[in-house]
C-alpha cells in the first residue's frame, strides 16, 4: 500500500511538471490544444483519480476474463431458456452425448449416464401412476447415495417438487419441514425410518415409501426397490417439454441454526446458472471428476456438486459422509480433479497427521467455502493444491460470486463496471439492531471503501442472475426483501451478512448481522476471533458468541472450544489472545467442548451455545473465567459473584 501511494504522488507530481513544460512551450502547441492537453492530465493524474485509473488498469484483465466467463454462461442459459425442459432437458443432452460415461460413483458401484436416465425413468412413470402431477411436493429423508439424485430427476420430470429433507432432523422439526414443503408424499430411507414412524401419527394421510439396502421396513408404506423395477424405463417428453425455466422444481431447506428451518425454493434457472456458473469461471472442462461428501439435502452439495453430472457431463464421486482418513485415499481411488469443501473440513484436514496420501493425488482444483484467510496458503501448499475457488452464495440468494483469482481470503469480486449487469452494494447498517441506516432522505447509504456493510443485491424477477424466487412460506421471503433502498419503489434482497470490499473489487466475509455483539462500547465480530482462537489453540474448532451479564450493558464474550483429546492449553490460550485481540474483543467465558456439536453442513451450533450461556450449574462442561490475564475454574462462587456485580467486568 505505501508503494502505491509513492507511485501514485511520484506520478501526481510528473504531471504537474509536465502540465508546465507544456504551457510554456507557446512556440510549438497552439494554445487550444495547451488547454486540453492540460486539462486530460489534470483528469488523470490528480491523485484520486489517478488511483481509480490505476486500479483500473490492474484490474483489467480479471475484468475482462470474468466478464467473457458471464456472457458465455449466460448466453448457455438463454440457449437452454429457448428449447425449454429444465434441467431435466439439459441431462438428456449429456445422456445423447456420452451414454456410457460414469455419471455417479458411491462406494464400490457405479451408474452410467443412460443407467441415471433410465431409472429415473421409472421412478417418473411410477409416481405419475401415484397421482403426483406437476406442482406436487415429495418429501426426500435419505442419506447420501445417487439414489437421491434419480428419484428427484425422476419427480422433476413430471414437474413435480422434491422437498430435500434434512436427514438429521427428528420430532417436532422433521414434522415442520413435511408441512411447511406441503410434501404429500415423503420417500424415506430405510436408515431413517425410525426418525419418520416417530411423526407418522401426526399424518395419516401421508403417502410414505421407503428406498434403501437395509431390510427394516416401515409398516404401510411402500417399498420402491421391489416396485420400480417393474416401472417402464420410456422417456417422457412431453411433460418434460412443458417445464420452464422459472419452475420450482426443489425445496432446499436453511440448516435451522436460528429458528425453525425455512424451505427455499430452487427452480430451474438458479440451478443452471449456479452449476454451470461454477463450471465456466473455474474453466472446467469435461474430463474432471468430482469428489462430493458434502450432504445432498444443501445446495453445495446437492446442487453445485451433482449438477456438474446433470448440467456439464461430468462425472461425480457421491459420499455417504466427510471423512478426514478417507478424504484423499477416496481422491486417489477414483482419479478426482476437483473437490469440494466447507471450511471447517479445511481445518480438520490441516490438523490431521501427516500421510502419503495427502500429495499422491490429482486434485487440482477445490470448490466451496468458508476457507479461512489464516490457513488458505498452508492448505494449498501442504496438500499441493494448485486452486482455490472459494465462493459466496446462498441457496434463496441473489448475491453470488466467486473468487477465481486465488486472491486469499476473498470470497469474489466485482469488476468496476458490475452495476451496469448485476449490480451488488454493501450498504450501512447499526450494529445494535443490524437493520439498514438510512439517510434524512429515506434511503440507505453506500460503504465506502474498506468499510463493513450488508451485501444486497437488486431483485429482478425475470434476470437469471438477479431474481430472488424466495421460501415456500411467503411471509419468510417477505421479510428478506428490502424496499426504497436507493430509489422510491425499488427492491433489494438483504443477504444478513456483512461483507467488506476493497479498492480492487475484492469482497471479503465479516460476519452475519446477528454474530456481531458490543461489548464495551465496541463491535466484537465473531468470525474474527473465532481464527484467531483456532490458530492459537492448533485449529481445534472454536465458536466464539456474545451472552449476557446481568446490570452490565452489551454482552461478554464466551468461547466454545472442541477438545476431544484433551490437550487444551488455557496458558497458552490467555497469552494468544492477549497477543491478537484488543481488550474488548477477548472472551470473558470459555467451555471446553468433549464433542462435536454440528449441524448437517459442519457449522457448530452456536445458537444452542448461547441459549445455555454459562451457569456451571446447569453445564456438565468444564467453564472458565478470565481473570486478569489468566483463566481460572469458573466455580459457582464464582458464578454469583458475577451475576451480582460483585466482580466488575
Amino acid at each position: 500500500m505505501a508503494g502505491e501511494k509513492g507511485l501514485l504522488s511520484a506520478l501526481s507530481t510528473a504531471g504537474f511538471v509536465f502540465s508546465v513544460f507544456i504551457v510554456s512551450s507557446s512556440l510549438f502547441i497552439e494554445r487550444w490544444k495547451q488547454f486540453v492537453i492540460v486539462l486530460c492530465f489534470w483528469f488523470f493524474f490528480t491523485e484520486k483519480r489517478y488511483r481509480s485509473f490505476y486500479l483500473g488498469v490492474q484490474t483489467f484483465p480479471r475484468d475482462m476474463r470474468s466478464v467473457g466467463k458471464f456472457m458465455l454462461t449466460l448466453s448457455q442459459f438463454y440457449y437452454w431458456k429457448v428449447r425449454g425442459g429444465g434441467v431435466a432437458a439439459i441431462f438428456l443432452h449429456n445422456v445423447r452425448k456420452h451414454p456410457n460415461k460414469i455419471a455417479f460413483y458411491f462406494e464400490d458401484r457405479s451408474w452410467t449416464f443412460q443407467e441415471v436416465e433410465d431409472q429415473s425413468n421409472r421412478v417418473a412413470n411410477y409416481f405419475r401412476t401415484q397421482g403426483v402431477s406437476r406442482g406436487d411436493a415429495v418429501g426426500l429423508l435419505m442419506e447420501n447415495r445417487p439414489e437421491v439424485v434419480i428419484l428427484w430427476l425422476g419427480l422433476t420430470k413430471l414437474g413435480a417438487v422434491a422437498a430435500l429433507i434434512n436427514n438429521n432432523q427428528r420430532g417436532d422439526i422433521l414434522s415442520h419441514s413435511i408441512l411447511s414443503g406441503e410434501c404429500k408424499k415423503v420417500i424415506c430411507g430405510t436408515e431413517l425410518v425410525d426418525a419418520l414412524s416417530e411423526i407418522l401419527p401426526k399424518w395419516p394421510e401421508l403417502g410414505v415409501y421407503t428406498t434403501g439396502p437395509t431390510q427394516k421396513e416401515l409398516p404401510g408404506s411402500t417399498h420402491l426397490d421391489q416396485v420400480l423395477p417393474h416401472s417402464p424405463s420410456t422417456p417422457l417428453p412431453q411433460e418434460i417439454a412443458k417445464t420452464a425455466m422459472n419452475d420450482t422444481f426443489l425445496l432446499i431447506y436453511t440448516s435451522g441454526t436460528t429458528g425453525l428451518p425455512k424451505a427455499a425454493k430452487m427452480n430451474h434457472a438458479r440451478c443452471f446458472m449456479m452449476a454451470r456458473g461454477i463450471y465456466n469461471m473455474m474453466w472446467m472442462s469435461g474430463d474432471d471428476v468430482v469428489y462430493d461428501t458434502l450432504p445432498l439435502y444443501h445446495t453445495a452439495g446437492g446442487v453445485l456438486g451433482v449438477g456438474q453430472a446433470l448440467l456439464n457431463g461430468l462425472t461425480v464421486v457421491v459420499r455417504s459422509k466427510f471423512s478426514v482418513t478417507n478424504f484423499w485415499t477416496d481422491c486417489i481411488k477414483y482419479n478426482c480433479t476437483v473437490a469440494q469443501y466447507i471450511g471447517e473440513m479445511c481445518r480438520f484436514l490441516l490438523a490431521s497427521p501427516e500421510r502419503p496420501e495427502q500429495t499422491a493425488h490429482k486434485v487440482r482444483l477445490i470448490i466451496g467455502n468458508g476457507l479461512r484467510p489464516q490457513i488458505w496458503s498452508a492448505f494449498m501448499e501442504r496438500f499441493h493444491i494448485q486452486e482455490v475457488g472459494e465462493f459466496y452464495g446462498s441457496t434463496e440468494g441473489n448475491c453470488n460470486m466467486i473468487n477465481t483469482e486465488n486472491k486469499v481470503g476473498a470470497v469474489g469480486f466485482l469488476p468496476w463496471f458490475a452495476p451496469l449487469l448485476n449490480p451488488y452494494y454493501l450498504i450501512k447498517a447499526d450494529p445494535e439492531t443490524n437493520e439498514p441506516i438510512r439517510g434524512s432522505d429515506g434511503l440507505c447509504i453506500l460503504c465506502k471503501e474498506g468499510e463493513a456493510g450488508i451485501l444486497t443485491g437488486i431483485v429482478r424477477k425475470v434476470h437469471p442472475f438477479s431474481q430472488f424466487t424466495g421460501y415456500a412460506d411467503k411471509k419468510a421471503t417477505e421479510k428478506k426483501i428490502m424496499r426504497n433502498v436507493f430509489k422510491q419503489g425499488d427492491e433489494y434482497f438483504n443477504s444478513g451478512d456483512i461483507l467488506v470490499k476493497d479498492g480492487h473489487g475484492y469482497f471479503y466475509f465479516k460476519d452475519r448481522t446477528g454474530d456481531t455483539f458490543r461489548w464495551r462500547g465496541e463491535n466484537v465480530a465473531t468470525s474474527e476471533v473465532e481464527a484467531v482462537i483456532s490458530n492459537v489453540v492448533k485449529l481445534k474448532d472454536a465458536i466464539v458468541y456474545g451472552v449476557e451479564v446481568p446490570h452490565v450493558e452489551g454482552r461478554a464474550g464466551m468461547a466454545a472450544i472442541v477438545d476431544t483429546d484433551n490437550t487444551l492449553d488455557l496458558a497458552e490460550l490467555a497469552e494468544g489472545m492477549r497477543k491478537s485481540l484488543p481488550v474488548y474483543a477477548r472472551p470473558l467465558f470459555v467451555r471446553v467442548l468433549r464433542s462435536v456439536p454440528l449441524t448437517g453442513t459442519f457449522k457448530l451450533k452456536k445458537v444452542d451455545l448461547q441459549n445455555e450461556g454459562y451457569n456451571p450449574s446447569s453445564i456438565q462442561d468444564p467453564l472458565y473465567f478470565l481473570q486478569g490475564n489468566s483463566f481460572v475454574p469458573l466455580t459457582l462462587e464464582l458464578h454469583q459473584d458475577i451475576v451480582s456485580g460483585k466482580v466488575k467486568l
